[in-house]
């Protein structure tokens, strides 16, 4: 079963539990997918759709670190009960140790050897991290690995 049918069921079964914090993230998320598959008309395959629920969650973060600031602790509950739900239909993030693999295996296969190439070997690494692992951290660890060399 796909991301979207999963998410749509999810959501049936939330709405008859009368879980309103997952009723609505999931409904956030359906709302997301179907705007980007009516602007790319057509429908997204599973790796499109995990980005944007990492879109999402990024989003939630940002609203967590505002709200925090501006003293706003029903706003941070709100996002992180939100964030948790989101997370939960992300696969596990990636370790330190095969992110450097991976990284390594990027630039051994792109053949770069200085930190000028580094968008050569991110167009190789990313596809393999899709959901897994934040771009700017594999593009950081990318650069330190290429800087030491």
């Amino acid at each position: 079963m796909d991301k979207k049918s999963v998410l749509e069921q999810d959501l049936k079964n939330a709405l008859r539990a009368r879980d309103d914090v997952r009723k609505r993230t999931i409904r956030m998320a359906l709302a997301a997918i179907k705007l980007a598959e009516v602007e790319r008309h057509g429908a997204l395959d599973d790796n499109a759709i995990l980005g944007l629920l990492q879109k999402e969650v990024k989003t939630r973060n940002e609203t967590i670190a505002d709200a925090e600031k501006a003293s706003r602790p029903d706003l941070v509950d709100s996002a992180k009960a939100e964030l948790e739900v989101l997370e939960g239909y992300l696969p596990q993030p990636i370790t330190g140790d095969e992110l450097e693999a991976l990284a390594r295996q990027a630039i051994a296969e792109s053949g770069a050897t200085s930190v000028k190439e580094v968008g050569q070997v991110m167009k190789l690494l990313m596809p393999r991290l899709q959901g897994r692992a934040d771009g700017k951290a594999a593009s950081e660890k990318v650069r330190g690995l290429l800087a030491t060399d």
